[in-house]
């Protein structure tokens, strides 16, 4: 990659290059000391498609968070354990990048549609650039699945670190919503004293409780919860959208602005369906920026990269679509 000069931040221009990008884990170039690859450079991983790399996640690389260049995927196969804990798996779903002692820990799903025989799995890697001898995504194997007998299905993991610097992982998609179980360092798996039930954190108390995609935000004190809810994977009639809601504790109770518990269907909306920007969610947050994917009503609903800007100077996180004019 060659470094641009006189590039606007995303802040302020709209995406282009390759942004073809379902569920991005993103990585800020200048919200990681020193940078994703260590000289500002920004790293979005995401959903893989069936038809390329054996569904294996993608990556995408920019020197300024605007142009964005395909960086390959995170493997040419899928780990060969993954066939047989899911059968009829096809691409590897949503997921996400953490730091922690000079590793990175890139959590994802392995599941099917509409089906809770699911795994949360993780690889480790000492950089994230490509183009460095050390880069090599290593398999670590499974960090908690779901199966028929379950009443949540482990997909769509987020990381956050509580105020003692333990890792916890929030998780869900539908059945029971949102959930979290608590990890250990240094190997990023599940805390093998955490053996119980998985924690949880949001539900609509309706059927089809269309929740999930959690991620957590530490900030001010406080622990924020973004999920998308409704229904993604539609095109034009996808009905995403995203919303928020705020804890004491990172294991909650978390509640929307108005005090409503996101337990019983509560969260503040952050962002939702404007115009031809159709059904965002999938999000994840590195400092102060938003990364989401949406569908396109001016592109037969395929979907796309968005990053957004995030204001928390009324207390609560906000965002809104940049003017496409």
């Amino acid at each position: 990659m060659t470094r641009a000069s006189g590039m606007r931040s995303p802040a302020s221009t709209l995406l282009a290059g390759n942004l073809v990008v379902h569920d991005p884990a993103l990585v800020a170039g200048d919200a990681v000391p020193g940078g994703g690859a260590g000289d500002g450079t920004w790293t979005v991983i995401c959903t893989g498609a069936p038809e390329i790399a054996d569904g294996c996640l993608q990556v995408r690389r920019s020197l300024d968070g605007v142009r964005w260049e395909a960086a390959g995927t995170v493997w040419e196969r899928k780990p060969e354990w993954l066939r047989e804990a899911v059968p009829g798996v096809r691409n590897l779903w949503a997921p996400e990048l953490i730091r922690h002692a000079g590793t990175w820990y890139l959590y994802y799903a392995a599941s099917t549609f509409g089906e809770n025989r699911s795994v949360i799995a993780l690889a480790t890697n000492a950089t994230l650039d490509p183009q460095d001898p050390a880069y090599a995504w290593v398999d670590r194997g499974p960090v908690i699945a779901s199966g028929p007998e379950d009443d949540f299905n482990a997909i769509d993991p987020g990381v956050v670190l509580d105020d003692a610097g333990t890792p916890w992982m929030s998780f869900g998609s539908f059945w029971s919503g949102i959930r979290m179980v608590r990890l250990h360092w240094p190997d990023g798996l599940r805390d093998p004293d955490d053996d119980g039930a998985p924690r949880h954190l949001a539900d609509r108390r309706r059927s089809p409780n269309a929740i999930e995609a959690p991620y957590i935000v530490a900030r001010d004190g406080a622990f924020w919860l973004f999920a998308s809810q409704d229904f993604c994977c539609r095109g034009v009639d996808s009905t995403y959208s995203i919303i928020v809601g705020r804890a004491e504790q990172v294991t909650g109770p978390y509640v929307d602005r108005d005090r409503v518990p996101m337990m019983d269907g509560g969260g503040t909306p952050l962002l939702a369906t404007d115009g031809v920007r159709i059904g965002p969610g999938g999000q994840a947050v590195s400092g102060d920026w938003l990364a989401l994917h949406h569908y396109r009503g001016d592109d037969d609903g395929r979907f796309r990269l968005e990053i957004l800007p995030l204001d928390w100077s009324t207390g609560w996180p906000e965002t809104a679509w940049k003017d496409e004019q």
